[in-house]
Order: structure tokens, then sequence, then C-alpha cells
């Protein structure tokens, strides 16, 4: 393996952590703000690029680091070392509720593309870089732009994505249609494409956007109950106005209430 080879536990339902086993000299790579914790005798050290590969020239590595800029990513990583004597563990935590799933890559066809801020962490020599997506339509209009991140190697990485994960293994030409936002991995055989829904009550009224993710197989998808984007809709739309609480927050007159107490700020 190129990879370092890890073991790994996850740990809790709704806000999961995974806690990851490192022999001495064994190293796993992170987004800078998702470590937790580490023991004694672990090193950290803030590097550019992945650290996929040691012999890089300085020109490689800021290259490295500048496709992360395209994908919205920080300029830097984060390695972890054990550089002790005997086992030691580090771990790092979901940024919002959900799922940490983790994609063994060397079972993959050493690559998995998924949506920009899936990545969490993965054993170091994981390559992460950027996969751009050739067809038009599907850059315009297919939620993560003609930009998608990269994972590739024969390692052990590990994807965070809101609420509830499914899987679905697709057969050669077999399709699925999934929200756009709903979208968060897939295997390299699958073709991605962005269907228009139809229809002009569809269209102007429907709620669930214009456009499907049209994936047709063969290969594996994995979909999210909840992104992260529509999470934040809904508590963007909730908080309280500028000045605080809503008063017709709890009533049975709802927003109501606010006019009648004459509260009818914007």
């Amino acid at each position: 393996m190129n990879a370092h080879e890890i073991e790994y536990q996850i740990t809790g339902e709704e806000m999961q952590f995974v806690e990851i086993e490192l022999d001495p000299q064994e190293a796993v790579i992170s987004e800078p703000g998702s470590f937790m914790f580490m023991n004694d005798g672990i090193n950290m050290e803030t590097i550019f690029g992945d650290g996929s590969s040691e012999r890089s020239s300085v020109f490689d590595k800021l290259l490295s680091a500048g496709k992360r800029l395209l994908t919205g990513e920080r300029l830097f990583m984060t390695a972890f070392t054990n550089e002790g004597v005997g086992k030691k563990r580090v771990g790092f935590a979901s940024p919002y509720p959900g799922k940490i799933i983790p994609m063994d890559l060397s079972e993959l066809q050493g690559k998995l593309i998924c949506q920009k801020d899936a990545f969490l962490c993965a054993a170091k020599g994981v390559a992460v870089g950027i996969e751009f997506q050739k067809k038009l339509g599907t850059g315009l209009f297919g939620g993560e732009g003609f930009i998608m991140q990269k994972l590739e190697g024969d390692g052990l990485a590990f994807v965070h994505a809101g609420g509830t994960i499914i899987k679905r293994s697709l057969a050669l030409g077999e399709v699925l249609k999934i929200d756009t936002g709903c979208l968060v991995a897939f295997t390299k055989d699958i073709d991605y494409d962005i269907e228009y829904v139809g229809g002009i009550k569809n269209t102007l009224f429907g709620g669930e956007g214009v456009f499907y993710a049209k994936l047709t197989g063969p290969g594996d998808v994995w979909i999210q109950s909840l992104p992260f984007s529509r999470l934040a809709n809904k508590v963007i739309a909730a908080a309280p106005r500028v000045g605080g609480k809503s008063k017709g927050e709890g009533s049975i007159l709802g927003g109501l209430g606010d006019l009648l107490d004459g509260d009818n700020r914007l």
C-alpha cells in the first residue's frame, strides 16, 4: 500500500466522531478545524496540500494547495503523526449533525468523487484533489458547479454528510435521480449529469428545485437526507428578527401576533 494502513472506530449517533489508531510513524491528514483530541506522542503539523507524495517539489506542493482553494477549502491541511512508542489515538469530529462514512479506496477502484465539503480526514498517502465536470449543464446547474472533490489512492478516507446516509449500487445503465443537494459521493464509473424537472407548475411552484442530479451506473452512489444548505436555510428562516425574539413565536396567532402588538418591523 502507498497510503498508511490505519485502524479506526466511529462513535456517536447524530454528532459522530472518528477515533483513529496510529502505529509508530503512521500519520493521518485532516481538514483544519476537525481535530478533537490526541494522545501524547502525536505530532501535529500544518502542511501544504495533502502530503500524499513526500518527494514532491515545492512547485507541486503549491499546485496541490492551490487546487484546494478552487474547491473552497483552506490552503493548508493538518497532518498528525505518531512519533511516540506504541499505538496512539487521534480523534476528529463531524462539523454538523450527520454521519461519518469510512471509504476504503482500495475497494473503490482507487477513486471517489464527492461534494466539496464532504472530506473529513484520511490516511496519509491519500490524494485530495479536484474533479472538473466536463458537461456544461452539470457545471452550471449541478449545485456543486464545475468542481467537485476527488479522493485517490489505496487507503482509508472518511467522508461526512448530513442526516442519514444511504448507499445505492447501480447496475450498468441503471438511472437514479437525486436532488442535487442530497448527492454526497459516487464512484468513478458513474455518469453524472443534470436533468430538467420539466413542467411550468413544477418549475414555478414545485419547491423541489428546477434540476435533478441524474446518475447512471455502473457504480455506487451515496445520498444524504439532510444537506447542510437545507439545514442552514431552515435555521435562518426560523431565526428571530433583529432586535430580539419574535413575539409571534409559540403563539397560535403566529406572525399575526406581531402586527397586533404593533411590531411590524421588517
